[in-house]
């Protein structure tokens, strides 16, 4: 569509009011986090009105750009019912919550179903028709449940008692989780959009490029380390696979690997950083308080698995990065995508810029123990103050000019403020849906009816029980974001889990996280797959199997948290080490037998994938099965065939006759 100068000028100021207004709501919330003087219930239902229209006003700019009436004419209706139900809410709030508590009047009933009408169409175009569908028949089942089958079926909600539990009770949308996105999880977003404003994505990304210099696989491994730290950071796989792989994706396919291999590392890395502690996609502060327990707890049960992950995805993408690498310079990689590289002092200071907030998020919730919402105020604050402070500092010392540089510095962070609400408000929405999807089936008792029905299913059995869960947890994450996804299998599959086979509590929240973010990589859903597959411009199932392949050890580190619950449950203490060590160890099996591109003793197929298949049931059992002896046991089979494996070639030099056939060891 050709726009005049006038109409991008509207256009430009209209983007600008929309940064002005996110930069207003988070000085608003910041403020909160320091009086915390407001009611929680009324600042989550400002707060969610105004991220809201944060979202809105974004994509009214996008649609009036692509010439979309349609859209346009939506949002815009949209915009004037979350404001208008805004300030109802806000208005009425004492009323509602304390007089008509469960009642309503006739025209609060339609201001709440206009109103989630406008959450569910946000949802939809946030995350697509599939899971609006869930929501949609989530809420149906709420009112029709009468005419569910089984025992599924319960006494059906009347449309006012819906619009109760989803808007005028303030649960619903409004609910729990809701307010720990609101004063828990959003100036951690915060946190991320200033850094990506600042440059520190960028830094990320040098710091990793410049230590794969030592590693021949080492640009893949640059992707991997980069895409996790980060991820853990956005709590979102497909939003960070966009924002790295746009930059790793092409990096590898550079290098000499192929695009269904850079797409899996990506997406792979991606997924494995909403796991990654301390942030774990925001998630680690919802397990907190779902589970009455600190958020140091939390962090410290999810070291070990996060370790046991990380080193089985170096290994098998140094496998297959080391046999696609086709011998191009990283500092060519690097030309084409940085202006210029940093000397070790730029990247020292940068490095400080950045480092000094991190570490006083980790000081103050890891030793100070501080609340959430203070530990988060104080990190946005310090990233403030170094973000302005180091530039200007050396722009001093170097005589150049302040005004320029601080007027720069002034759009770094406005683009920071608005990033961090465009990578907030899908997430607020979509928790103001499920929040509300959970509350209907609370209500009508589907949780303890999942809690027999797995029971049912399963025989009693706990490993029948345990692989439907995980089955149900991925098709329940629908590639929704980290903390969504959690939401959900919280509340309905861990209660299973821990009421039916007296599971740790933890061991058990930990099972249905890791469990739900898998989507992102198990077609068909595979969000992060299809983000990456975008970029790499490979094909969707190719990438899905390498994909599969490279977080094999994924797939089976959620069983032993069950069997071997230790691993999340142990603390500190010398056995969690061990055990760790020792599902490491199995982890390496795993990744060694699918990924690594050696020989296999012998080229003959008949030969090859039976070992890899000794080598992945060896790791999987040293993984998995509750017995030491035998997990020590599967240890020492893999050691002695991978120690078997590379010496046969360094044999063949002296005289075997499989010398032809012998392949480079990496």
């Amino acid at each position: 569509m050709v726009y005049s100068t006038a109409d991008k000028n509207r256009l430009d100021i209209a983007r600008d009011a929309i940064t002005l207004f996110a930069i207003i709501t988070w000085v608003w919330i910041l403020y909160y986090a320091f009086t915390q003087q407001m009611d929680r219930i009324l600042f989550t239902v400002i707060f969610l009105g105004a991220i809201m229209l944060v979202y809105l006003g974004d994509e009214l700019i996008d649609a009036v750009e692509e010439g979309n009436k349609l859209d346009a004419v939506l949002l815009s209706l949209s915009t004037v019912v979350t404001i208008g139900t805004t300030v109802y809410m806000y208005a009425f709030y004492e009323t509602l919550l304390s007089i008509r508590v469960g009642t309503a009047l006739t025209h609060e009933y339609a201001i709440a179903a206009a109103f989630v009408l406008v959450v569910l169409y946000l949802s939809y175009r946030a995350y697509g028709l599939t899971f609006l569908a869930v929501i949609v028949a989530a809420i149906l089942y709420g009112v029709y449940g009468n005419y569910a089958p089984g025992i599924l079926r319960h006494g059906g909600f009347s449309l006012n008692r819906t619009a109760n539990i989803m808007v005028l009770d303030f649960q619903g949308v409004y609910g729990s989780i809701s307010r720990i996105i609101a004063t828990w999880v959003a100036l951690f977003l915060l946190y991320a959009g200033l850094m990506r404003g600042f440059g520190a994505f960028d830094l990320i990304m040098r710091l990793a490029l410049r230590a794969a210099e030592f590693v021949r696989s080492g640009v893949a491994l640059s992707a991997v380390t980069a895409s996790i730290i980060i991820g853990s950071i956005t709590g979102s796989q497909a939003a960070n696979t966009a924002i790295t792989g746009s930059f790793t994706i092409p990096l590898m396919k550079e290098s000499g690997i192929d695009s269904e291999v850079a797409g899996g590392i990506e997406s792979v890395a991606s997924t494995g950083g909403q796991i990654m502690p301390p942030v774990m996609g925001a998630a680690a502060f919802v397990m907190a308080s779902l589970l009455g327990i600190t958020y140091l707890d939390v962090l410290v049960a999810g070291l070990i698995p996060a370790a046991i992950f990380y080193g089985s995805v170096i290994i098998a993408v140094h496998y297959t990065g080391t046999e696609q690498l086709r011998g191009q310079e990283l500092d060519v990689a690097v030309t084409n995508h940085f202006d210029e590289r940093l000397s070790r002092r730029d990247l020292a200071i940068q490095g400080a810029r950045f480092g000094i907030p991190f570490a006083i998020l980790i000081w103050t919730l890891g030793v100070l123990q501080w609340t959430v919402l203070t530990s988060a105020l104080y990190t946005v604050v310090v990233m403030l103050l170094t973000g302005f402070g180091f530039p200007l500092a050396q722009t001093a010392l170097d005589g150049g000019d302040l005004t320029e540089e601080f007027v720069d510095l002034l759009g770094k962070a406005a683009f920071g403020f608005r990033e961090g609400a465009i990578i907030l408000a899908p997430i607020a929405i979509i928790i103001a849906s499920i929040n509300g999807v959970v509350d209907i089936l609370e209500a009508s008792g589907v949780p303890g009816v999942l809690s027999l029905a797995l029971l049912d299913l399963s025989g009693g059995v706990m490993i029948v029980a345990v692989i439907l869960a995980m089955i149900i947890s991925i098709i329940l994450g629908l590639g929704m974001p980290t903390v969504a996804a959690y939401v959900v299998v919280a509340a309905l599959i861990a209660p299973a889990l821990v009421q039916q086979f007296l599971v740790p509590e933890l061991a058990a929240h930990y099972f249905v996280l890791y469990a739900a973010i898998l989507s992102g990589l198990t077609p068909p859903i595979a969000i992060a797959v299809v983000v990456a597959t975008g970029i790499a411009d490979s094909n969707f199932w190719r990438t899905c199997f390498e994909a599969l392949k490279i977080s094999a050890p994924i797939y089976i580190l959620p069983f032993a948290f069950i069997y071997n619950p230790e691993l999340v449950v142990g603390g500190w203490g010398a056995w969690t080490f061990a055990s760790g060590l020792i599902a490491l160890f199995g982890a390496f099996g795993v990744s060694h037998g699918l990924n690594y591109h050696g020989k296999f003793f012998h080229p003959s197929p008949a030969v090859v994938y039976p070992v890899k298949g000794v080598y992945f049931v060896a790791g999987l059992l040293a993984m998995v099965f509750p017995n030491t002896a035998v997990r020590l046991a599967c240890i020492a089979l893999i050691l002695v065939l991978v120690t078997a494996q590379l010496r046969e070639p360094l044999l063949a030099r002296f005289g075997s006759d499989s010398t032809a056939d012998s392949e480079p060891v990496s």
